[in-house]
C-alpha cells in the first residue's frame, strides 16, 4: 500500500489513494498505520475515494479504528494531495464527507498547495450547559459542524491536565456517541486560545472543526468577533464566520512530510 504523510498544524494522518488503490477493513487499517511505535504514525488515517456528487469523497478515521465525520486539517491536506499528485488541476474542489461536501479554494505556490481555505458550512450551536466530570464542574457549549464538539472556556489553558481530563469529557454520558472537547481562553475580540482532546485520538496538536466550532461557541456568546485567529500548539488557523451566508470559513497550511509503501 503505498501513503502518504501529511499535517496541518501538526495533526497528522497517513493519506492514501484509495481510487487506484483496493484497501480492506479501514478500522483496522487506521489502528495499524497509527501507531507511532509499530506503524507509520499518526492521529489517524483519511483515505481518498470517487465520489458521484463531488470531485473526490474522503473518509476518515481515528487512531482507535473509529471512523469521523469530518476533519478540518485532515481535507485541507486532502486538497494538496489531489493537487500536487495531478489528481486535478482545479483550484476549488469539492469533497465529499459524512459532515456534508465541503468546497476547498487551493492557494498554489510555485505549483504546489500552500494554503488551503474550506467552507466548513453552517454551525449548529446550542445554549450553554453545564457537566459533571472527575468531580468537577464545568460549563461548556455543543456545537456541531457536521461532527460534534463541546467548547469549554477555562482560565488557564496551558496547565489543563487534558489526558486527565479528556476522556471524561469524551465518553460523558450527554454525548452518546462522544464528542471531541475543545478547552479556549478568549485571548482578545479577535483572538482565541485553545487546545483539544478529540475523539478517537486523544489530544491533538490542532483540530479545524474544533477551531471552528469555538469561533461559532464564543460569537454566539458575544465573546469574539466573527472573525479570529485560533492559536492551537501546532500553530494558527484563521477562521471566518460569514454573517451573510452563516458558513464558516477555514485557512490554514497543509505540509507533507514524507511518502512510502507499507508492506504486509
Amino acid at each position: 500500500m503505498k501513503f502518504t504523510k501529511m499535517h496541518g498544524l501538526g495533526n497528522d494522518y497517513v493519506y492514501v489513494d484509495a481510487i487506484h488503490q483496493r484497501l480492506d477493513d479501514l478500522n483496522e487499517l487506521a489502528r495499524r498505520v497509527s501507531d507511532r511505535h509499530f506503524g507509520i504514525g499518526g492521529d489517524g488515517l483519511i483515505c481518498i475515494f470517487p465520489s458521484e456528487v463531488a470531485d473526490f469523497r474522503m473518509r476518515m478515521f481515528n487512531a482507535d479504528g473509529s471512523e469521523g465525520e469530518m476533519c478540518g486539517n485532515g481535507i485541507r491536506c486532502v486538497g494538496k494531495f489531489v493537487y500536487d499528485k495531478g489528481m486535478t488541476d482545479k483550484t476549488t474542489v469539492t469533497v465529499e464527507t459524512l459532515g456534508g461536501i465541503k468546497t476547498l479554494k487551493l492557494s498554489v505556490e510555485e505549483g504546489k498547495v500552500a494554503l488551503v481555505t474550506v467552507d466548513m458550512g453552517v454551525p449548529e450551536v446550542e445554549r450553554p450547559v453545564e457537566i459533571g466530570v472527575n468531580g468537577n464542574r464545568y460549563t461548556g457549549i455543543a456545537v456541531s459542524m457536521g461532527n460534534p464538539h463541546f467548547v469549554v472556556q477555562v482560565d488557564d489553558v496551558d496547565a489543563m491536565n487534558l489526558p486527565a481530563v479528556g476522556p471524561g469529557f469524551e465518553h460523558h454520558e450527554m454525548f452518546p456517541n462522544r464528542t471531541n472537547t475543545e478547552f479556549i481562553r478568549v485571548v482578545s475580540p479577535r483572538e482565541i486560545q485553545m487546545r483539544v482532546w478529540e475523539r478517537g485520538s486523544g489530544e491533538t496538536l490542532a483540530c479545524g472543526t474544533g477551531a471552528c466550532a469555538s469561533l461559532a461557541a464564543m460569537a454566539t456568546a458575544g465573546l469574539v468577533e466573527r472573525e479570529v485567529t485560533v492559536h492551537l500548539l501546532g500553530g494558527d488557523l484563521y477562521i471566518r464566520w460569514d454573517e451573510g451566508d452563516g458558513y464558516i470559513y477555514m485557512t490554514g497550511p497543509a505540509a507533507t512530510v514524507f511518502e512510502g509503501e507499507l508492506a504486509d
